[in-house]
């Protein structure tokens, strides 16, 4: 695997070294040892996929308070999509900058979020389906989200919003968070 260090502190682009012949290809997307090298959590304690079947679908920019904060590693399975991260760490040299990978089947990369971090993403085709991989179960009484929107982070969404939760419309600004201290 490939480990390309993202301009937030601690998020990767992991690409797979894909192994092809006339059959197709192999690659690994996930090693234990590969991941504690780079220093990244490896036990992922829950996984979840998405499904969002309209283009422009906007989803976050959602994240775990401690106790539960989480590290996830994100992959597009079918589709393709606009993967965004928001650094929510006080005290971090990358707080309240935001960057983004795209992330579709045919390349198999995948993001990894580190905790403290927020993780979102917008469609960019329709019937796009995202597999996550949480270090942390869900807590529902630790969520938490930050406005797609906000003009303090300003966030470039490449298409305009289609579909939107109506939780995700709720979600404060950068500067009515509490401090994130992971």
């Amino acid at each position: 695997m490939i480990y390309s260090a993202l301009p937030i502190d601690g998020a990767y682009r992991i690409d797979p070294e894909r192994i092809g012949d006339d059959r197709g290809f192999f690659a690994r997307t996930f090693c234990a040892e590969d991941f504690a090298a780079h220093g990244l959590k490896a036990h992922w304690a829950q996984m979840n996929v998405s499904f969002s079947a309209s283009r422009g679908t906007v989803r976050g920019m959602h994240f775990q308070r401690p106790p539960a904060a989480e590290a996830k590693l994100v992959r597009c399975l079918h589709g393709a999509m606009f993967d965004v991260l928001v650094d929510l760490r006080h005290g971090s040299p990358t707080f309240g900058q935001w960057t983004s990978v795209e992330l579709t089947p045919e390349t198999g990369a995948m993001v990894y979020v580190p905790e403290g971090v927020a993780h979102g993403f917008q469609t960019l085709q329709p019937d796009t389906e995202v597999l996550y991989c949480h270090s942390v179960a869900y807590d529902r009484s630790l969520e938490g989200g930050l406005r797609h929107d906000d003009a303090a982070v300003a966030i470039s969404w490449p298409l305009p919003v289609s579909t939107l939760s109506a939780r995700d419309r709720t979600h404060p600004g950068l500067n009515e968070l509490e401090p994130i201290t992971p």
